[in-house]
């Protein structure tokens, strides 16, 4: 499988729409993905996965997946996944689904749609079957393809039947194991019979004549059920009319109540409706007038209280301008002054450095002093370093001669490792091959009291089988005849003149045979045809057993040659490793003095990689040295150009003085100069302060003097135009009251202070005149409609409760014949089942005869696990191939007796130790061996010719020595035609990549994905 193209959309981190164009990627052989913790890398193989399959390894279908899949800001994920296939077919897999608008976790199942291009556009697949068009399981797909987060490991962690049985799915090793297929087919065949057998259990009541008599039942209860229906249909008639008249008076009297009630209310209604009216018409023309006096009133009063305030602002505003003159007369004068005052002050700070700069220059010079005699000592230190490192090398130079080459080591450790697991195979098959010698002697003893013929027994038992079935045949013959003989004897004895003969049927009997009793001779045949039966089956039982013991002596033999054929390929084999054996420094036979040499070799290499250690440690602090004397020499020329600056800067200030003399102040102390200083600054800074501040003062408050006195001015207008609107006020209310007949204006405020609500009062009374009227119509037409009947509630009673009896009686007739329908439907359904049923037991019991032969002719699987254990072991010698470059030869991955894999550590002595032993570093080496392995046989399966892997984790755990190596072996893929892609934030990887992508994610857009 190869990925072309993947679009993301509303997927985990993803919210905007990304696309990733694999062309550049798979072109380049070598490709990344890298990004933050949580930035969306994996979510990328996630979504590949998901569209392929439907699966993913974070979440299933019981963790709510669409709805925790689907990004929170979204309402809709997409994921399109274009790849090709083995066949070099072109497919798109796409997944879509959406939130519910209504409920904010309710979110549809995807819709899938599988697409294959064809003629240059996208095919819909009616149809789609991701394993048919990959050519490989989910479980294989992440195994092989792509490997998961905490998946990496997995193959090598399994245990040895769980990895039999993966190896036997992904190689299809099941055509080897006839025996599983056999008892699944009778273990499945036992469950349909006993299903069978405990379904017909439910159905000994189900016959042919129970179904009749319901049917016989059900013509007399459809009878009586329309004789009922008549009689009700005529009482519901009756009932019914009797019930609408009986409604038709309740109404009337309801009606009559309700009309009284409301006659009571209509001279209170009247008498609302002319005071609304009333207030209506007072309320539009006075109470605008009343509004405008209340207002003006306010508004004159607000004006006089403004102007007093105002009046007293205008007195503080003199008093202000009044103090600012005062104190300016007396400023004056000295800030005239203060020109001279400020070059003194000047001259002062002057001063006060130039006795700075000469306490500075007396410090500087004796830094110097100390500086120059700590140079000197980092001299010698440097040079007492430099000697013993060269003696340190020295040692070294003379140490290396005398180490063996590590790959030589290597090469011969891993000779006596393959020697010694020769010779253990060699001591395993003689050991089996006595083993089953014993085994088959053994047998052959077993065989003895039979004292049979092997070649002829089977002739001979038959032979004897059939002698006891012709004897058998006669007994039971003869047996036949003195039982018809004993029959005709009884009927004999019961035939009587006048009486009809049982068989002939006629009435006289002048010759009447008789018989002797043969009841003894019968008991006796009984038992010899018994005795005949018992052994026969002494007989088969003898056949069995000698069929079992010979059956167990052929297997043990055919074992035998097998191991046999086992050890003669190890002595074989031992021979030609013998002879591989081409180092003269060593002695084949003398495993110890090479174990001697090596571990010699060992710690002469680890002497020297403690002499490189010390060396570098010295080499180090040379360094550390050479730093500080740099250092120390740089501050040195520092002090003295420091101390130059700092003489040269006391001539600059002492040619800037004007008024002050150096001469009077170089013997004095700098706290006391600084303090006049500060003083004479202090002073100089007020007087300047309060000079400003006062003339700015001034210029603050003559505005605001003006612009009081004008704001007065303007008050005293405003309430002068304020007194004549109110006398304009008084005079139209005055008219207005003699217009409308009022004696003064109380009698208006009277009628105003009532608040009725005009809307609601003349909606209230419009209302009741409606449902008056609406009340008095309805009264005289029920009347004039019911002036003819008249109601007898008793009648009404009777004929309700006979009404009631004939309704429940027809439900009754009505429930029992629906029942009766539906009970003969269940039994003819439940007939029918019966019959299919005894159909397919008569199948299944003949199956499971022929199912009891094949399972006699199939046992044992181990046929399967020796064909796994051979693909167990190319796959370990293929995963070693890049292993071996990964740990530098030191380490080596092998299988043990159990079908487990286990190290073998070149640098222990070539010991094996558990793959649980190794460090994460390692562990993720060797799990990528076996990974890149597997997924070459798999994929060498599904007949691809280019193939794609992808591995997302394991590379923080390594090295930058391993990872290069990791590095390299991935590049090497490249010459296999193999593309890959690795997921890690490692920075080393990054760098090496030559096209990688870049996830990064932004707190407002989500995750993004950009090509580098």
């Amino acid at each position: 499988m190869i990925p072309v193209q993947l679009i993301l959309e509303g997927l985990y981190s993803y919210q905007e729409r990304q696309t990733i164009d694999f062309q550049r990627l798979t072109d380049a052989g070598l490709f990344g993905i890298f990004g933050s913790v949580g930035s969306g890398k994996s979510s990328i193989l996630e979504a590949i996965t998901f569209a392929l399959y439907g699966e993913t390894e974070r979440l299933n279908s019981r963790d709510k997946r669409a709805y925790n899949m689907m990004n929170l800001k979204s309402n809709r994920s997409y994921i399109a996944f274009d790849f090709i296939n083995f066949e070099n077919k072109k497919f798109r897999a796409t997944r879509e689904f959406k939130r519910n608008s209504k409920n904010f976790e309710d979110v549809k199942t995807p819709n899938v749609i599988f697409y294959e291009w064809k003629d240059e556009k996208w095919i819909p697949q009616e149809r789609s079957n991701t394993e048919e068009i990959i050519g490989l399981s989910y479980a294989n797909f992440k195994r092989t393809i792509i490997i998961p987060q905490g998946q990496f490991k997995e193959f090598i962690e399994l245990g040895a039947t769980e990895r039999t049985n993966m190896m036997k799915e992904i190689f299809s090793l099941q055509r080897f194991d006839l025996q599983n297929n056999v008892s699944a087919l009778n273990e499945k065949n036992k469950t349909e019979l006993h299903l069978l057998e405990g379904q017909l259990k439910g159905f000994e009541t189900i016959t042919e004549e129970q179904i009749q008599l319901q049917k016989e039942n059900l013509k007399i209860e459809t009878s009586n059920y329309l004789e009922v229906e008549i009689g009700f249909k005529k009482i519901e008639k009756h009932y019914q009319q009797l019930k609408n008249l009986k409604t038709d008076f309740e109404i009337l009297n309801q009606k009559k109540e309700a009309f009284e009630k409301l006659s009571e209310q209509k001279e209170k209604m009247d008498l609302l409706s002319a005071q609304t009216e009333r207030f209506d018409n007072v309320f539009k023309l006075f109470n605008p007038l009343i509004l405008e006096k209340s207002k003006l009133q306010k508004e004159i009063e607000t004006q006089k209280n403004n102007k007093e305030t105002q009046e007293k602002i205008l007195k503080e505003i003199v008093t202000e301008f009044s103090t600012i003159n005062e104190a300016l007369k007396i400023i004056v004068p000295k800030y005239e002054a203060l020109n001279d005052s400020k070059i003194q002050e000047h001259d002062l700070g002057l001063i006060v450095q130039m006795l700075q700069f000469s306490e500075e220059i007396k410090l500087l010079q004796e830094r110097t002093k100390h500086g120059a005699e700590t140079v000197q000592e980092v001299d010698q230190k440097q040079k007492g370093i430099a000697d013993k490192i060269k003696i340190l090398n020295e040692k070294i130079k003379a140490l290396k001669p005398q180490k063996l080459d590590s790959n030589l080591l290597v090469a011969v450790e891993k000779w006596f490792s393959e020697q010694k697991k020769l010779k253990e195979n060699q001591n395993i098959h003689t050991k089996k091959i006595r083993e089953l010698q014993l085994k088959i002697n053994a047998i052959s003893t077993d065989l003895e009291p039979f004292k049979i013929n092997i070649e002829t027994f089977k002739n001979d038992f038959k032979e004897k089988n059939d002698a006891l079935e012709v004897q058998h045949k006669q007994l039971s013959d003869k047996k036949n005849q003195l039982e018809v003989q004993q029959q005709l004897a009884h009927f004999s004895n019961q035939l009587h003149d006048g009486e009809s003969c049982p068989l002939c049927g006629a009435l006289e009997h002048p010759n009447i045979v008789t018989f002797e009793d043969v009841q003894s001779e019968l008991n006796h045949l009984g038992k010899l045809i018994e005795n005949t039966e018992n052994q026969k089956k002494d007989l088969q039982q003898q056949v069995m057993e000698i069929e079992k013991i010979l059956y167990q002596k052929n297997t043990f033999e055919e074992q035998l040659g097998t191991e046999q054929e086992k050890l003669k390929l190890v002595k074989v084999q031992l021979d030609k490793h013998q002879q591989s054996f081409t180092w003269k420094e060593f002695n084949s036979e003398n495993e110890t003095e090479f174990d001697q040499r090596r571990q010699k070799s060992f710690s002469i290499e680890e002497q020297i990689e403690e002499l490189n250690q010390e060396v570098s440690t010295e080499q180090k602090n040379l360094e550390k040295e050479r730093g500080n004397f740099d250092k120390f020499n740089k501050a040195l020329e520092t002090f003295k150009l420091e101390e130059a600056q700092k003489a040269t800067q006391i001539q600059t200030n002492w040619t800037n003085l004007k008024i002050l003399n150096w001469d009077n102040y170089q013997d004095q102390n700098i706290a006391e100069v600084q303090k006049i200083y500060e003083d004479l600054s202090k002073i100089n800074l007020e007087t300047e302060k309060n000079y400003q501040h006062f003339i700015a003062k001034e210029k603050q408050v003559a505005p605001k003097l003006a612009a009081q006195k004008a704001g007065l001015q303007h008050l005293e207008k405003s309430i002068l135009a304020i007194k004549k609107e109110i006398a304009d006020n008084e005079k139209l209310l005055k008219e207005s009251l003699i217009a409308e007949k009022f004696a003064d204006l109380k009698e208006v405020e009277f009628i105003l202070g009532q608040q009725i609500n005009v809307v609601e009062s003349r909606k209230i009374v419009e209302n009741f005149t409606v449902e008056f009227k609406t009340l008095k119509n309805g009264i005289t037409e029920l009347t004039s409609k019911l002036k003819d009947f008249s109601f007898d509630q008793e009648e009404f009673s009777t004929l309700e409760t006979q009404f009631e009896t004939a309704e429940k009686k027809l439900k009754t007739a009505n429930n029992i014949v629906v029942k009766t329908t539906s009970e003969i439907e269940r039994l003819e359904k439940e007939f029918k089942k019966k019959e299919a049923l005894l159909k397919d037991l008569g199948k299944i019991q003949k199956r499971a005869d022929d199912l009891k032969v094949m399972f006699n002719l199939f046992k044992a699987a181990g046929f399967v696990q020796f064909v796994s254990s051979i693909y167990l072991r190319k796959l370990c010698d293929h995963a070693n191939e890049r292993f071996h470059r990964m740990t530098r030869n030191q380490l080596s991955l092998q299988l043990n007796e159990n079908n487990d894999f286990e190290i073998i550590d070149y640098l222990n002595e070539g010991k094996c130790r558990s793959v649980k032993t190794l460090s994460g570093g390692q562990a993720f080496q060797v799990s990528l061996s076996l990974a890149l392995a597997l997924a070459e046989s798999v994929q060498s399966n599904a007949q691809a010719d280019k193939n794609f892997f992808f591995i997302d984790e394991g590379f923080g755990t390594q090295d930058l020595e391993s990872v290069n190596v990791v590095f390299e072996t991935l590049t090497n893929l490249q010459k296999e035609n193999r593309i890959v892609g690795i997921i890690s934030h490692v920075e080393e990887l990054k760098e090496k990549m030559p096209v990688s992508l870049n996830i990064t994610k932004d707190e407002e857009r989500g995750s993004l994905i950009e090509v580098v």
